[in-house]
């Protein structure tokens, strides 16, 4: 995780001047980046403010679970993908002793037009004493199970891998009894430097390949692809086949329904085991907007499709995120939702 307060609450607190989203800042490393990863563009529509359905209504964090680990967070200025990507089930899911920690930075090298994390080039930076704190911070959390994620940093020889398997070493070395799941970068397609995280020690290799093929550009940064996403799942569950393998697709960015069908059964072709589908949400005015609001009877004939074809499990309903209630995955109830 990288040791910084993230919510503009606590830099109100602490006197930090507020960064407004889609302008460039100077990081505290001291590189630029964007603010929620696109620029300010002028030919921008109002939020659809008032236009979400009922089903879209999130409920406030709370709970004691959600307290700690969030005083924990704040205590120790972690960096989690939960509140960098403005997750809804934040609380949910830091109740059920689950979190989704950001490692290598919270600056991309990368631009997705559906992403709210921070883009810029942080120019090879990385903390070195991270891996070791990680752990320690799943400690301190009590993690069952914890996601760890990352931005991609094409500034780096290996995408950073090296550095990212040294942190899901250190979680096991320091928390031998918690399951690790890496949602990670594509590391440009280089299949060794895949080996590297895959043979680290982790439960589950996860690369989200995000949305169909037709529209992977734009809602993807040109760097991404739907091959390459998919030639890395591939790769790890051949290298390990005893590891799990997962991926995301946001619904709602205009994709038809034929075109989500071909993509089950390319990710199906390429042996992964589980899919989780959920409901795209623009996070600012500079993102692309939502082209439609698929209803949870949509998201159940899914889910259904995607078993019959063979997913161990297919995660679906309007507040899935690619992380959601992921230690309960193979419970094979749709992790408790009623769809």
């Amino acid at each position: 995780m990288t040791l910084r307060m993230s919510s503009n609450t606590d830099k109100r607190f602490r006197g930090i001047p507020i960064v407004q989203s889609g302008t460039k800042y100077k990081t505290e490393e001291g590189f630029s980046a964007i603010k929620n990863g696109v620029k300010n563009r002028r030919d921008v529509e109002p939020l659809d403010i008032g236009r979400k359905p009922r089903w879209l209504r999130a409920k406030m964090p709370s709970g004691k679970g959600y307290s700690v680990v969030r005083n924990i967070v704040k205590q120790h200025r972690l960096s989690t993908v939960c509140e960098e990507s403005m997750c809804p089930n934040v609380g949910e899911c830091w109740n059920a002793g689950t979190a989704t920690i950001m490692v290598m930075g919270s600056v991309c090298t990368r631009a997705c037009r559906f992403c709210a994390v921070d883009t810029g080039n942080p120019k090879g930076w990385l903390d070195t004493e991270e891996p070791v704190n990680t752990g320690r911070a799943v400690q301190l959390m009590g993690l069952e199970y914890v996601v760890i994620t990352s931005v991609d940093r094409d500034d780096i020889a290996d995408g950073g891998a090296a550095h990212y398997a040294e942190c899901v070493r250190q979680i096991k070395q320091q928390n031998p009894n918690t399951a690790v799941e890496a949602l990670t970068p594509d590391f440009n397609g280089v299949m060794e430097h895949v080996e590297i995280v895959v043979d680290s020690g982790l439960e589950v290799f996860a690369q989200n390949v995000e949305t169909v093929k037709r529209l992977t550009h734009p809602v993807r940064d040109p760097r991404a692809s739907y091959e390459q996403t998919i030639a890395v799942l591939r790769h790890a569950k051949n290298h390990r086949p005893d590891i799990l393998t997962k991926t995301s697709l946001m619904l709602g960015l205009g994709e038809r329904d034929n075109e989500i069908m071909q993509t089950m059964d390319d990710l199906r072709d390429a042996n992964v085991d589980i899919l989780t589908l959920g409901q795209y949400l623009r996070p600012t005015p500079n993102h692309l907007a939502v082209e439609r609001f698929v209803t949870p009877d949509e998201f159940d004939l899914y889910r259904r499709e995607g078993l019959d074809k063979g997913f161990l499990e297919v995660v679906a309903g309007p507040m899935v995120r690619s992380s959601y209630r992921a230690e309960q995955v193979l419970q094979k109830n749709n992790v408790g939702l009623a769809v």
